[in-house]
């Protein structure tokens, strides 16, 4: 029996009162397409618009876009995680801990890597991410939360079960906030998104701690691990994305406000929390200073289509549907929308398509393959993003 886990839907108690620090500058709400997942939790009242315009225009040989569409691939317990390898292969990972190989469209029926005895997997705690190294298909890194619920990153060499090297073995404070994406840099570093530490209302104090790992984008050299802080001040930064020099994060919020904020990839970024929360001061009444924040360039709050706990998504770069290259797609874990924006100079244009697509269900997840197509994860499904011509 498939266990429906809710992985980044609690929602805790926070002050309810926001102050906002700048105006949002998208056009009025489209109406919504949803399913309302019955799991999802209460949401509270805020004010974030999304548009509905057409998709982009591209020079291209390929038939006028009409709309995009899901496809589904497979049925799976839970996926969580979707990467290339190589040239023609994939590799699909679960939250339980089990990674499978994914080509041609098919997944394999067996796990060529089974974690799941060294893997806590329990509310937002399990196989977070994956990544292959980019110079050398042969090296896999996972991130996971161990049975001690301990957050551990460590390098595996394909078809062998052991870990060749441990890069990072760190105690977490509580069961949530536990960050999730790994991705290689340019610079050929490994990234990680780290929470808070857990609880609520930065509990632990790591939003603004610059010498602790918690709460930020740790940057580790794997061929001589040394985790450093590289960004800070993110909740729980569960997906983010490096496009080239440029990081898209998306910043699970407390109670009101999830955000995606656009980073040049350098250090000593201050994505703001807890003095912030999305664009509003998040304590208003202890004061809300903004210098040197770097804030979001999209909010969205939970009054908005079922808005629960956001999921950051990909800049496309593949080649099938060229009239998207360079949106960034996003969803929510309990809204399950399709949404991608695009900055060009001071300007942003936002695209719902969720009346193209629908609503699939509970999504923690997206994905690339190995031609550089973008997937969307939901908990019991992988769905490719295709064009309808």
């Amino acid at each position: 029996m498939r266990r429906y886990l809710i992985l980044l839907a609690l929602v805790v108690a926070a002050c309810s009162s926001g102050q906002e620090l700048a105006p949002t500058t998208a056009p009025s709400t489209a109406p919504p397409t949803t399913a309302t997942p019955s799991t999802a939790p209460p949401t509270t009242d805020g004010d974030t618009p999304t548009t509905t315009a057409g998709p982009t225009t591209t020079t291209t040989t390929l038939p006028p876009l009409q709309s995009l569409a899901y496809e589904e691939v497979t049925r799976i317990d839970f996926p969580i995680h979707l990467v290339p390898r190589n040239g023609n292969e994939s590799v699909l990972a679960t939250k339980a801990g089990q990674l499978f190989m994914y080509s041609d469209g098919q997944v394999g029926d067996a796990p060529f890597l089974d974690l799941s005895a060294r893997v806590r997997d329990s509310g937002e705690r399990g196989l977070l991410g994956i990544a292959v190294h980019p110079d050398d298909d042969s090296r896999l890194f996972v991130h996971y939360s161990a049975n001690d619920g301990d957050t551990v990153v460590e390098e595996y060499a394909f078809g062998e079960s052991d870990a060749t090297q441990q890069l990072l073995r760190l105690d977490q404070p509580a069961s949530n906030h536990n960050g999730g994406m790994i991705q290689f840099g340019p610079d050929g570093a490994l990234y990680l998104g780290l929470g808070d530490g857990g609880g609520s209302n930065d509990r632990f104090g790591h939003g603004q701690n610059t010498n602790s790992l918690f709460g930020g984008i740790v940057r580790i050299d794997v061929d001589d691990p040394d985790p450093e802080l590289f960004h800070y001040g993110l909740r729980n930064p569960w997906r983010f994305w490096i496009d080239g020099e440029t990081i898209h994060v998306a910043d699970v919020g407390q109670n009101q406000y999830e955000e995606v904020t656009v980073a040049p990839l350098v250090p000593d970024v201050n994505h703001g929390w807890p003095i912030t929360e999305g664009l509003h001061c998040f304590s208003p009444s202890s004061g809300c200073d903004t210098t040197g924040i770097t804030l979001p360039v999209i909010e969205v709050s939970h009054s908005d289509s079922n808005t629960c706990s956001i999921t950051g998504g990909v800049v496309y770069r593949g080649s099938a549907i060229p009239e998207v290259q360079g949106h960034y797609f996003y969803s929510d874990y309990c809204g399950g929308y399709l949404r991608s924006f695009t900055q060009t100079g001071g300007s942003l244009e936002e695209i719902d398509w969720t009346d193209q697509v629908g609503v699939n269900g509970l999504t923690p997840s997206f994905g690339t393959d190995h031609e550089g197509e973008m997937y969307v994860l939901t908990i019991d499904a992988v769905f490719k993003v295709v064009a309808n011509r």
